[in-house]
């Protein structure tokens, strides 16, 4: 039971129909996350853009995962450590140990450990991260693009789990449980 009402895909009129019909295009599904941000076209126009800006920016699709599986554990949302879970491991081709460290917001890879660090940092720090973890990012490589994007990550991904938690939307993919309560 989703706390927001699901727009239906099929029924809904405006902005919300166009952009479901966007999201449907573009996944071959329409989750209930963007079922229920549809009640705010708004809010799902903002969340799409975002979204697929980073998706086209410097960091590759398994680092954006593991990225949002170490906020989504930080947070305790369920629903995107599912989602996360699920298009890490069949999409973005993470293997399962890597999966699972970056919930830890650790990753056996220097690089992809270095922008989890400072990823975990930010969510942690609220914004205010110690010189030494970007320090660290930089030594492992991470140019100033990629760090930027952690950024962004983060406000992306805490803006997913935060709705989901408030909206209590459905989970509709394969249920992985945060291992704390946020």
């Amino acid at each position: 039971m989703s706390g927001f009402p699901l727009v239906d895909p099929a029924t809904a009129t405006g902005k919300a129909a166009q952009l479901l019909a966007d999201v449907q295009k573009a996944l071959g599904v329409t989750p209930n996350m963007t079922k229920a941000m549809a009640n705010s076209p708004a809010l799902l126009e903002g969340y799409l853009a975002l979204s697929g800006a980073l998706g086209r920016g410097a960091l590759p699709a398994a680092v954006r995962e593991r990225l949002a599986l170490a906020t989504a554990e930080y947070n305790g949302c369920e629903y995107c450590l599912s989602a996360h879970t699920y298009i890490g491991a069949n999409i973005a081709k993470v293997d399962a140990d890597e999966l699972d460290a970056a919930r830890d917001a650790k990753s056996s890879d220097p690089h992809a450990a270095a922008l989890l660090a400072l990823s975990d940092a930010l969510a942690r720090g609220r914004g205010t991260v110690d010189g030494s973890v970007v320090r660290e990012a930089r030594e492992a490589g991470a140019t100033d693009a990629e760090i930027g994007e952690v950024v962004g990550h983060v406000a992306l991904n805490v803006l997913t789990n935060y709705f989901n938690i408030l909206a209590e939307v459905a989970n509709d993919w394969p249920a992985v449980s945060p291992r704390t309560a946020a």
